[in-house]
């Protein structure tokens, strides 16, 4: 009797201990990344869900309001949903609409929910706003390229045109004031976020204009007997018909005269200087939107000089002026026209123009000449301008751009002063002014 109530003693404790423990995750929470288009599993996985309880518990899995499934059962009609390796919820092909928290949850338990967040990283995309990714416009207007991009995360976006990076090239637009020719071509709007390559989307900008004409040389320094080429290059848009023009007249080819083009760039070849092709001839150049014209002077006299030498003396009475010129024929005679600047604490005054002249020797090469003359029985300390001018037998070339120079001074004074003066007036003036000085100080130092 005793062995037998102890027995069923046994067996109720027994009995009444199975399914005391309630059902428990042994996954976690988390958050999943996921490339758009891949597969991912949700892993879910629970002790004591019903085995030795006397009451079994359903799984499920839920997003928001929708069930997915409940224990074995695929609830979801969605093919690419299916349970893995027991209750682990697996999602194939991923979509950017499958993101979000999707719940493991045992039914019938207070707060035994498993949480975990999918987050679809998807590819960048873009879109131009132009319908057809052309842009046509008016030169002198204001213009708005944008695209559109997608992606998650935001696609960062970088502007290039015709290959090279944009100064200001971040953001969806790049707005253009005052657009001219340089603008046209071709602009790309570039998306990126770290997942798949950068897309890029082209967007053609044209701009409309009246011509514009650059000629590779404004004036053609030559002589009797040489072929010489005149080359002028046309922008337009529409594209400008363009013609050679002399006297009046337009330019055919002839025994003399040879047209041709290529693109946009125009020629003229003369053959066999005269001097009746001396003067202008005229790029003219026409569309819908205006016309224009450029000149072209042939010419047999020298060219503009441009003096080379220090513009500071070693000498205090003296200075040493070194030019160069551009003249096919031989020079028979250069001058040097010089004037002092007298400069006191309030003003500068201008001195009397005074000239020499000499018959220059050296040739550099066969159409540019050197020149070079001491200029004697100048003022010490003093400043001076000059320009330079050359002859040939075709007559005086143009002067030169006035030049200025300097004479040493016996002391540190003038040049203190006239540092002060010079600084005054202009950051040119100032940086003449300081090179005064240290050729001063280099004169006493010898």
């Amino acid at each position: 009797m005793v062995y037998a109530t102890g027995l069923l003693f046994a067996t109720l404790t027994f009995l009444c201990g199975v399914g005391t423990e309630l059902p428990k995750f042994i996954t976690k929470s988390d958050t999943h990344k996921t490339v758009e288009g891949e597969t991912i599993t949700l892993p879910c996985a629970v002790d004591h869900l019903g085995e030795f309880t006397k009451r079994s518990y359903v799984l499920l899995w839920r997003r928001g309001n929708t069930v997915l499934t409940a224990d074995k059962l695929m609830v979801i009609r969605d093919p690419r949903f299916s349970l893995h390796n027991g209750f682990s919820l697996r999602i194939a092909n991923i979509t950017a609409k499958d993101a979000g928290e999707y719940l493991c949850q045992i039914a019938d338990t207070p707060a035994k929910d498993q949480v975990h967040s999918v987050q679809v990283l998807v590819p960048p995309s873009i879109h131009s706003s132009l319908p057809n990714g052309q842009l046509t416009t008016r030169k002198g207007g204001t213009v708005t390229l944008s695209c559109t991009a997608s992606g998650n995360p935001m696609p960062s976006i970088v502007w290039h045109r015709q290959g090279s990076p944009l100064l200001h090239n971040e953001g969806f637009s790049i707005t253009i004031e005052r657009v001219d020719r340089h603008h046209s071509g071709l602009y790309q709007c570039t998306a990126s976020n770290g997942v798949g390559p950068p897309v890029t989307v082209d967007l053609q900008l044209d701009v409309l204009h009246s011509p514009e004409i650059e000629a590779e040389r404004c004036r053609v320094q030559t002589a009797e007997g040489r072929n010489e080429l005149l080359v002028c290059t046309v922008y337009g848009n529409p594209t400008p018909n363009m013609v050679w023009v002399r006297d009046g007249s337009i330019l055919t080819s002839s025994n003399r005269y040879s047209l041709d083009k290529n693109g946009n760039r125009h020629t003229l070849s003369i053959i066999n200087i005269q001097s009746s092709d001396f003067g202008n001839f005229t790029c003219a150049a026409e569309n819908s939107l205006g016309k224009t014209r450029e000149n072209i002077l042939i010419t047999g006299k020298p060219g503009r000089a441009k003096v080379v030498s220090s513009p500071y003396s070693y000498s205090v009475t003296s200075y040493n002026l070194t030019a160069v010129v551009e003249s096919v024929s031989p020079l028979l005679e250069v001058r040097f026209i010089y004037r002092r600047i007298l400069i006191n604490d309030s003003h500068q005054q201008l001195g009397t123009w005074k000239e020499v002249s000499f018959k220059p020797a050296w040739r550099i090469s066969s159409s540019q000449h050197f020149l070079s003359y001491n200029i004697r029985g100048l003022q010490s300390a003093a400043v001076f301008q000059v320009h330079v001018q050359a002859s040939n037998r075709y007559g005086w070339g143009e002067l030169s751009d006035v030049y200025q120079f300097y004479t040493r001074g016996p002391d540190d004074d003038f040049f203190e002063r006239n540092l002060e003066l010079l600084s005054s007036r202009s950051p040119k003036s100032y940086i003449n002014a300081v090179g005064l000085l240290a050729t001063l100080i280099l004169g006493i130092i010898l």
